[in-house]
């Protein structure tokens, strides 16, 4: 049977601009939807290429044991020699932006303070923490922006964690953490392939204080990369980023054994860079690419077909 590529994950929606790429290479393929599904632990996995695509936010499609599933896969996979892109120490940075600022911090690079906290008596404590400036809340296992609220005060948070609006996180961990006050309103997330920095693209956040091209699918999809074009773009592609963050970046992937992600930082007034988000799931905006001429999801399917061709058979191109 002829080695091919697997790509894992939950959302067609973000996987489809990846398959035609790979249909455009020649390089065969198929799909493991791991909403939900059987693993015969007593049967080998096929020869083969695995990449996983699974996102944190799978939850907020009905698919609420998805990641989980896929983490089950993904160690039974790799149990048996595989070769994974992204594979079960991605999975657990992609669930838990904890273990991302642990890991981030241990790489030398400067995270938000941020304080996890479980059940809503604890969460008002941790914000005392806060007291007299700003915070946010989120989700420790998030995506699309999951519970991520806006504070100026301890009584604005009491009123909301104590309110109907509250949102439950799915690990049942909120992160308490300080507001980044930026002097432009924008953040700047920088991709990775294969280890490799491709580019960075400047998300303007004048209509939301964190946005980014993954995480954007916000109420009303009004800032999703796949959304529709609009006047003013919100994703733009920094040409010629340069910044030693970058280097820190690539080791923290290593340490990690993550190929592909989108990391993101924003600077503060005094210029200091601030890292809040490793996304392993990471989308790219097709307007600010076809704009700069520089293509993501091109690149992963180059990594995907060097590295089947590496293990395998060299695929005949057209």
């Amino acid at each position: 049977m002829m080695s091919k590529v697997y790509v894992i994950h939950e959302n067609s929606e973000w996987t489809v601009h990846l398959t035609k790429r790979l249909a455009e290479l020649g390089v065969p393929y198929e799909e493991w939807y791991l909403d939900e599904g059987t693993l015969d632990l007593s049967k080998e996995p096929p020869e083969g290429i695995f990449y996983s695509r699974m996102s944190a936010s799978s939850h907020t499609r009905d698919h609420r044991f998805a990641a989980e599933f896929s983490g089950q896969v993904l160690a039974w996979l790799e149990a048996h020699g595989r070769t994974v892109l992204n594979g079960t120490s991605a999975l657990k940075l992609e669930v838990s932006k904890v273990l991302q600022y642990l890991e981030l911090n241990k790489y030398g690079v400067k995270t938000p303070k941020t304080i996890a906290a479980v059940g809503k008596q604890n969460i008002l404590q941790a914000a005392k923490s806060f007291e007299g400036q700003s915070f946010i809340t989120k989700h420790n296992r998030a995506g699309k922006g999951l519970g991520v609220q806006l504070f100026h005060s301890i009584e604005a948070l009491k009123a909301y964690v104590e309110g109907p609006t509250f949102e439950e996180p799915v690990d049942g961990i909120t992160l308490i953490q300080e507001y980044i006050q930026s002097l432009e309103s924008y953040i700047t997330r920088c991709e990775f392939v294969g280890g490799n920095f491709v580019y960075a693209v400047k998300v303007d956040t004048s209509e939301g204080f964190e946005l980014c091209p993954a995480d954007a699918c916000q109420i009303g999809d009004l800032f999703c990369p796949v959304g529709e074009k609009e006047e003013k773009p919100k994703f733009q592609i920094i040409e010629d980023f340069e910044d030693e963050i970058l280097e820190k970046y690539k080791q923290v992937l290593a340490g990690n054994k993550i190929q592909v992600a989108g990391i993101e930082f924003i600077k503060n007034a005094e210029g200091e860079i601030f890292t809040y988000d490793i996304n392993t799931n990471t989308n790219y905006n097709s307007d600010a690419e076809a704009e700069a001429g520089k293509f993501g999801m091109l690149e992963v399917a180059l990594l995907l077909k060097k590295t089947l061709e590496e293990k395998y058979v060299p695929i005949a191109t057209a």
